[in-house]
């Protein structure tokens, strides 16, 4: 497979993390070059792994994708091991350095979020969620930060592959935990985790990597969920989609989870 895609100081440390995945054993496509030029871009090459299911079976979906996760955690190289990794992806610059809520979007560069009126309940819970993002700090690990469904294939309810390592990132252990638990899906690739996914993830994951979050760590992982999915849903609105990524009932709720419910909210 051949990957041809705008050139970034980033693409070839994904590749170095790749190889090194590879080679640990973790199931991911075997990088076969490195970035090379290509006219005005960067292209890279890595084997072909066919064939998989788009899901494990839904009872064991949130163990399976979080003790995928948990391992991808563990046998990740540390972030002084590769090069930078900057930028980081758009849906998880909760932490950029521009002076609005939102990040230059990646997905569309000419668009910006910040300039967009309306969906105000959208910022309102970008907002909350950085301002618990801010609130407190772990040691930075190297993770994946767009744990889709769409990007892992499944042989029964054993891994069988990962894609789409341009999403490597560094970061606090809970708050990739968190964008993970928000975007996988128990039941069609095309869907988000319900907010009761989310926490069957959560937990799951504590129980892979054998220890609990502390009360300030689970509040961020949940934190980092709603920050992901609205900044997604606050792009739909800005070029006119559905808002599909959350809802504001589900952004209060899963503030609730949290453990921090506004005096305001109430969820029915």
């Amino acid at each position: 497979m051949v990957k041809v895609r705008p050139d970034s100081p980033r693409i070839a440390a994904c590749v170095d993390v790749q190889r090194r995945m590879f080679q640990a054993g973790y199931p991911c496509p075997q990088p076969l070059t490195g970035a090379a030029p290509f006219g005005g871009d960067v292209a890279t090459a890595e084997a072909y792994v066919p064939g998989g299911a788009a899901l494990p079976s839904a009872e064991h979906a949130p163990l399976a994708f979080a003790e995928a996760f948990a391992r991808l955690i563990r046998l990740a190289p540390r972030p002084a091991e590769v090069s930078t990794l900057a930028p980081v992806p758009s849906w998880a610059a909760w932490n950029h350095a521009g002076d609005g809520l939102w990040p230059c979007s990646e997905e569309d560069p000419d668009v910006n979020l910040d300039e967009v009126a309306g969906a105000e309940w959208i910022d309102d819970a970008g907002r909350r969620a950085r301002d618990l993002l801010r609130a407190g700090k772990s040691d930075a690990v190297l993770g994946h930060c767009d744990w889709l469904a769409g990007n892992l294939r499944w042989s029964a309810d054993a891994l069988l592959v990962v894609h789409d390592w341009d999403s490597v990132t560094v970061e606090s252990e809970e708050v990739l935990v968190g964008f993970a638990a928000a975007l996988y899906s128990t039941v069609s690739a095309d869907e988000l985790a319900s907010v009761e996914d989310t926490e069957r993830f959560l937990v799951a994951y504590c129980q892979a990597r054998g220890r609990e979050f502390s009360a300030g760590e689970l509040q961020r992982a949940w934190a980092a969920g709603v920050w992901t999915r609205a900044y997604d849903a606050k792009f739909q609105h800005a070029v006119g989609q559905p808002i599909t990524s959350l809802s504001e009932h589900e952004a209060r709720e899963r503030f609730r989870r949290a453990g921090a419910a506004s005096p305001h909210d109430q969820v029915t």
